[in-house]
């Protein structure tokens, strides 16, 4: 494994032109590569798709559809017994069925992590979507050199990491992996 010194583009023509920068500075095309990251959950890392087989917060979720249910089910049960006139003998059978389902909304929503969207519970930093342009970096040099011009073209999220490059492949990237960012100052 070696270092790799990745950054973050919102546009292909700003990887092109930081590509062409590193190979001016003397990095190799071996050295460079790019690519696209999917946002947080579009990874496709499971035979379902997605990068999960359940939900980050579902656990939660779940607790609350159950509580949300049950006291929905009391509450329509109630009103569909003073529908009885209307609705006769099923009121209350009605009733509950549809209290329990508006319940179950509402208690699995009120139950959810608030996490922005991100699946990431823990607080960490996150791996932004966007096109990355990744360098793999041999000697503290190639690092400092590497970070300097990506830092020049205004890519965002520089971070360090260690890894393959070959082929122009970052062969073990883990786009769950959260980025260890590089110190803008």
């Amino acid at each position: 494994m070696s270092t790799i010194i990745a950054g973050r583009f919102d546009q292909q023509a700003g990887v092109e032109e930081a590509r062409a920068e590193l190979l001016r500075a003397g990095f190799s095309e071996e050295q460079v590569t790019s690519f696209y990251v999917n946002p947080p959950g579009q990874h496709d890392l499971t035979p379902v798709g997605g990068d999960e087989i359940e939900s980050p917060g579902a656990e939660h979720s779940r607790h609350g559809l159950a509580q949300g249910g049950v006291a929905g089910g009391v509450v329509g049960a109630a009103l569909g017994t003073a529908g009885i006139p209307v609705l006769g003998p099923v009121g209350p059978l009605v009733g509950a069925m549809v209290g329990a389902h508006i319940g179950d909304l509402a208690g699995s929503l009120s139950e959810m992590d608030d996490d922005g969207g991100s699946g990431n519970t823990a607080g960490l930093p996150y791996r932004r979507s966007g096109m990355l342009l990744a360098i793999l970096a041999d000697d503290p040099d190639a690092e400092d050199r590497a970070i300097r011009l990506l830092r020049a073209l205004h890519a965002q999220d520089i971070e360090r990491a260690q890894g393959t490059i070959a082929n122009g492949d970052w062969e073990d990237f883990n786009p769950l992996q959260p980025p260890s960012l590089v110190d803008m100052h």
